[in-house]
């Protein structure tokens, strides 16, 4: 199976992508993983929220192909501890996926289009994260599911 992320806008911030990276890099051990970034979206200033959600809609859309399996993250996504996401990860492995793809969506969230593509919802958590950190926390959560499968000591219960 294959792993995306697909992100609007770039990481300005050096520190965290440098991190990013470098987990990037440890996933890479364990799976095909791709870090996908959608430029932010020119003179969003002249857009209503619900335009700048469908024209980010349809570039995240325009990343997939037919047989991507969709997950959003989402602050109205289902919930799982560490051990509980790599069960769910080891799910979708065993049941023949080619490509997942989890999408971050823009500052007001995924259009309607969007919305309904998706096979599922995750919630890091009920707080709210700058986007660029999401990266970073989602890539360490995947990097640490894959760790948890192994019976690597990266994970302590």
């Amino acid at each position: 199976m294959n792993i995306k992320l697909v992100a609007i806008g770039k990481t300005d911030n050096k520190a965290l992508q440098t991190l990013i990276d470098d987990y990037q890099k440890r996933l890479s051990f364990y799976i095909k993983f791709d870090l996908e970034i959608i430029p932010d979206i020119k003179n969003v200033k002249n857009l209503s929220e619900a335009q700048q959600k469908e024209k980010e809609g349809e570039l995240i859309l325009a990343k997939l192909s037919p047989t991507d399996q969709l997950i959003l993250l989402d602050e109205n996504g289902k919930n799982f501890s560490s051990v509980g996401f790599s069960e769910e990860l080891q799910k979708k492995m065993n049941s023949g996926i080619k490509t997942l793809v989890f999408v971050i969506g823009g500052p007001y969230g995924f259009s309607q289009e969007v919305h309904s593509k998706a096979q599922g919802k995750i919630s890091l958590s009920a707080m709210t994260f700058s986007h660029q950190m999401v990266r970073l926390f989602f890539i360490e959560q995947l990097y640490r599911a894959f760790t948890i499968l192994r019976n690597e000591p990266y994970h302590h219960q």
